[in-house]
């Protein structure tokens, strides 16, 4: 049973998040697995020093001051910029990181950042031999398991209204889960379109083989608002569960989830 392996966990703070790495299997203590998991970090403090919007000498800091030309900026900013385009095609506008500000619009291509860098992260985990790994990410998870008898991961999505207590767990062996919403920073999600605050659900959670595009469809499934799930349905490869405004709990059909609670009711 995988509850008997030998288990490592490491945490760092990085992109203003708690990052934390799970490994469980017979190697996981070994000096290759702190290896792989400083590998991790080091690349998302990387990514940090380019996308922070709040660091005044990251690229996209200098993009958006005018002082380094897009064009100009280095090879994973172009490769971020690839996945925008691809990303608010996808979506029909939903997710867009050129966002409303003031008079004209600013970069700030976080929405996809952080699911990309763990994805990419992750690579240095998934190499281990026979061993599990969960990454998550300030909430957004992804996980792999290399040995085949390996029990899943489990995911609790968390209740927007109640802090602390859960919907439901998911149990997964790999892929990624990702949730939108505003349970833990209140109302930052606009509607890149127009700059609206979208105000029909609490929180939507995407689950999918990349946290990536998880995470995207999760941020433009809570733009969409109402009808978000039954959008989402037309996403092949992705469920979702989304919590409405007035405590309602829909999800695509496929979706199992574990002890599914109604949230709270206004």
């Amino acid at each position: 049973m995988s509850a008997e392996l030998p288990r490592a966990g490491f945490v760092e703070q990085i992109m203003g998040l708690p990052v934390s790495v799970h490994v469980r299997g017979e190697g996981a203590r070994g000096a290759d697995v702190a290896a792989a998991v400083e590998q991790v970090f080091a690349e998302l403090r990387e990514v940090d020093a380019l996308f922070s919007t709040y660091k005044p000498d990251s690229e996209v800091s200098r993009i958006n001051a005018g002082t380094l030309a897009p064009a100009d900026a280095g090879p994973l900013l172009h490769e971020v910029f690839a996945l925008s385009v691809i990303a608010r095609e996808r979506t029909g506008g939903l997710f867009d990181v050129n966002l409303p500000a003031g008079d004209g619009r600013t970069y700030d291509p976080s929405g996809l950042v952080k699911g990309w860098a763990a994805d990419r992260a992750a690579r240095h985990l998934v190499a281990l031999d026979d061993l599990d790994f969960c990454l998550n990410a300030g909430g957004d998870v992804v996980m792999g398991c290399g040995r085949a008898d390996a029990e899943p991961w489990r995911a609790g999505i968390e209740d927007p209204r109640e802090g602390g207590t859960l919907l439901g767990v998911l149990e997964r062996r790999d892929g990624a889960v990702a949730t939108s919403g505003t349970a833990a920073r209140g109302a930052h999600l606009v509607d890149p379109r127009d700059g609206s605050l979208p105000h029909a659900l609490l929180s939507v959670t995407v689950v999918g083989p990349s946290l990536t595009w998880a995470d995207v469809l999760a941020t433009a499934a809570f733009v969409r608002g109402e009808d978000a799930v039954d959008w989402l349905r037309g996403q092949v490869g992705y469920e979702a569960l989304a919590v409405h405004a007035d405590g309602r709990v829909s999800r695509t059909p496929s979706l199992l989830v574990h002890d599914l609670v109604k949230a709270p009711p206004s």
